[in-house]
């Protein structure tokens, strides 16, 4: 109710006051004095009060309606303020200018911000969904009052967290007659959520994994195209059936019995089954059943999902045939030997039985697959593994660890380890003799011999390892005793194998030390008169003092550090004789060194000994090359480019230790050889051996006949050197002239003479 009514008895009320005040004001002017005074008219003032007490009373009675009627409004708008500020609906208000000019305390509290602030609207949307904001809002502006949109948006909040909104928007006017925007923000988020959970579910449930859902008698009651796809069965086939339509009758009624304990215990089971299809056709399967509860932890279904792993299980046992066994003889590999034995030294922990590890070598494979090529190389391979087997017992492992080695393992033998050992031989002896009989190689026979190193052992005591490094140096012992033989591992073998350890250890230490010196040891001829000097190694080691090279120099060979030295001592040759050309005293001398087959067949010798001449600007006709006989002789071709390429240079060759290797008079013919050494054996049992002297006087003979010189190697005795010359050596070194030593005391020697 409005105001109106109350002014309006106000405004009566005061003219009434005004009527009577004025009347009795006229009176009281009309009379001069008391006396003066007529009758006033009384009864017109009494009515006039009268009425004014009635319209007092009716404004009275009209007041407190009126109070009645604001009480009624303001609980009405009380009511209302509450409404909107507590609604569980976010209200909010923008303008023209998209401001919010009004906010209640949901929307706030959604939006994180202070009610206070004029804040854009637009500033709580993401980037990506404001451009769809801003033609909604710009719409909306232009449509007639009472035009309405809704979409759904993701705004920000203050603290930066991101929701969706469901936002319902309505055009206003305000009391201005300004166009308004009234909006309900809803937070729909979890809705959002499970929208996308049910996308994502639905998803899933038709992934590649058959799924199917049971109830909780596991009836099925819901496939999925995967199930259908792997089993074959259709809805129409599979529905209000069991699972049990799928058993193959691989797995017992005790296995299914133990997945549904560990269900009913767990929730859960997952593991492999042997299932069938719907045309018959067996297939392994990954199969995972999980049981689905629902709110008050009450039993509601079972959802199983399978995956046929058939294909997956041939590439997993094809990937272990060729991961553990060997592609030629199928027998076990390396990898798997391990692992067998690793087995094996803990099950002889457990019961105090011994085990027995042999290594099986073929004597000179090689010549077969040299001669009849790898095929029959392979064959043969194939027929010892046969052979082997036949020697061992069931449980025994037969393992091929590589080209011509086989290994093989005898478990469970006695708890004595004498026993153990007898056994073990009397298996050893029997695989002798079987791997020497003849082999049918297609239409060619072929007898060859083997070599066998053995160890017994039990427990842990030993790693394998260590059990493996034992048995092939046991194997190499056979060989070195005559070949076609068997040998026990002992412990002097393994001193020998520890002190080449320690031997190879402090030669790298000393190469990068520089405790190798060269030694110079002279070349004189049949005057006396030096004409040169061998190149020799000296190891100056700090324990152990000066090594000799036979000490080292096979290790060297070995392990490859013969390169490093091989490459310094042409580089102290080149640098010497850089050194010597200015001094008239040596400048006339010859510098030979010996290169090993290790480093003389490397594909840039002849590019890197070129470097070194080039380097150092030395005469190429004072360096003399020594090679043995072998070296040349593992591949002569190669050794005939590479020595007519230096010759070509000037550098000389000589065949070092001559007689002691093929001595084939066919390569010395083709080879562009200046000097032949005669082996000191032979000059060291001149007069005491007739062969060897008459081998000494051949090897003259032929060498001047090809015009070579010829240099005897080890001459220790006047006698000696007698014999030599009156045969025509004219070239000699050994000891009765000058024994190798260090530089200093070899140019010292050069001045006394």
């Amino acid at each position: 109710m409005s105001k109106e009514p109350v002014n309006h008895f106000q405004s009566r009320l005061k003219k009434l006051r005004n009527k009577a005040e004025s009347k009795l004001a006229k009176s009281q002017a009309e009379s001069a004095t008391p006396k003066e005074l007529k009758q006033a008219p009384i009864e017109s003032v009494d009515v006039l009060l009268h009425e004014l007490q009635v319209h007092q009373i009716e404004l009275e009675m009209q007041n407190d309606e009126l109070m009645k009627i604001n009480l009624s409004e303001q609980i009405l708008r009380n009511r209302y303020n509450e409404l909107y500020e507590f609604a569980p609906i976010a209200y909010l208000t923008i303008n023209a200018d998209g401001l919010i000019t009004n906010i209640n305390s949901k929307a706030a509290f959604m939006l994180g911000i202070d009610r206070n602030n004029k804040n854009r609207f637009a500033s709580f949307l993401v980037d990506q969904d404001k451009d769809r904001w801003h033609l909604i809002f710009m719409r909306l502006k232009k449509q007639a009052i009472g035009a309405e949109n809704s979409v759904c948006l993701m705004l920000k909040h203050g603290n930066g967290s991101v929701f969706y909104g469901q936002i319902d928007c309505r055009r206003a006017k305000d009391h201005d007659a300004l166009g308004v925007i009234n909006i309900t923000i809803a937070d729909v988020s979890q809705i959002k959520q499970s929208e996308s959970d049910l996308r994502i579910a639905a998803t899933a449930f038709e992934s590649q994994e058959g799924i199917f859902i049971t109830d909780i008698d596991t009836v099925i009651l819901k496939i999925n195209r995967a199930f259908t796809r792997i089993t074959g069965y259709g809805e129409a086939d599979i529905i209000g059936k069991t699972p049990k339509a799928l058993h193959s009758g691989v797995q017992n009624a005790i296995f299914y019995k133990n997945m549904w304990n560990n269900i009913t215990a767990t929730g859960s089971w997952q593991g492999e089954i042997v299932n069938k299809r719907k045309n018959g056709d067996t297939f392994i399967e990954l199969l995972t059943i999980t049981a689905i509860y629902n709110t008050d932890n009450t039993l509601q279904n079972y959802v199983g999902s399978l995956i046929d792993i058939t294909s997956q299980r041939a590439a997993a046992e094809q990937i272990e045939k060729l991961a553990f066994y060997d592609q030629l003889t199928g027998m076990p590999n390396r990898r798997l030997l391990l692992d067998r034995i690793q087995h094996a030294s803990a099950s002889s922990n457990r019961s105090g039985q011994h085990c027995a590890l042999m290594f099986i070598d073929v004597d000179n494979f090689k010549s077969l697959n040299d001669t009849q090529g790898h095929d029959m190389g392979d064959l043969m391979l194939k027929q010892m593994a046969e052979r082997l087997t036949s020697c061992v017992r069931e449980g025994d492992t037969v393992s091929r660890i590589g080209g011509d080695e086989f290994v093989v393992m005898l478990e469970n033998l006695s708890q004595d380890a004498e026993a153990a050992t007898k056994q073990t031989h009397v298996i050893a002896e029997k695989m002798l003799s079987v791997l020497s009989e003849h082999y049918s190689l297609s239409s060619h026979e072929f007898r060859c011999t083997s070599s066998i190193g053995i160890i017994v052992f039990s427990g842990h005591k030993t790693s394998v390892e260590d059990l493996l490094k034992r048995i092939d140096i046991a194997m190499y012992q056979a060989k070195h005793t005559g070949r076609n033989r068997l040998c026990f591992f002992d412990k002097t073998m393994q001193s020998r194998v520890e002190s080449r350890v320690e031997l190879e250890q402090d030669l790298r230490l000393g190469m990068s030390l520089n405790q190798f010196v060269p030694y110079y040891q002279k070349q004189v001829n049949s005057d006396g008169i030096t004409m040169g000097a061998e190149l020799l190694i000296r190891w100056l080691h700090p324990k152990n003092g000066l090594i000799a090279p036979m000490q080292f120099i096979p290790l060297a060979e070995e392990n490859g550090m013969i390169l490093e030295m091989g490459q310094y001592m042409l580089e102290i040759a080149c640098k010497q004789l850089d050194a010597w050309k200015s001094n008239p005293l040596y400048s006339l001398l010859t510098i030979a060194v010996n290169v090993s087959s290790r480093q003389f067949y490397q594909p840039d010798f002849v590019h890197n000994l070129s470097a070194l001449i080039n380097k150092y600007t030395v005469n190429p006709n004072k360096l003399d090359i020594e090679l043995t006989e072998t070296v040349v002789l593992d591949n002569v071709d190669d050794a005939m480019t590479k020595m007519r390429e230096l010759n070509l240079l000037g550098i000389k060759f000589s065949i070092d230790d001559f007689g002691t290797g093929y001595s084939s008079l066919a390569y010395l013919t083709r080879l562009p050889l200046s000097h032949l050494k005669i082996d000191q054996s032979f000059v060291r049992n001149i007069g005491v051996k007739e062969s060897d002297s008459i081998i000494v006087k051949t090897i003259i003979a032929m060498a001047k006949n090809l015009g070579m010189t010829v240099i005897a190697e080890g001459v220790e005795t006047e006698a000696q050197r007698n014999f030599l010359a009156v045969n025509g050596c004219n070239w000699y070194q050994g000891f009765l002239f000058g024994k190798p030593v260090p530089l200093v005391e070899f140019e010292q020697s050069l001045q006394v003479s």
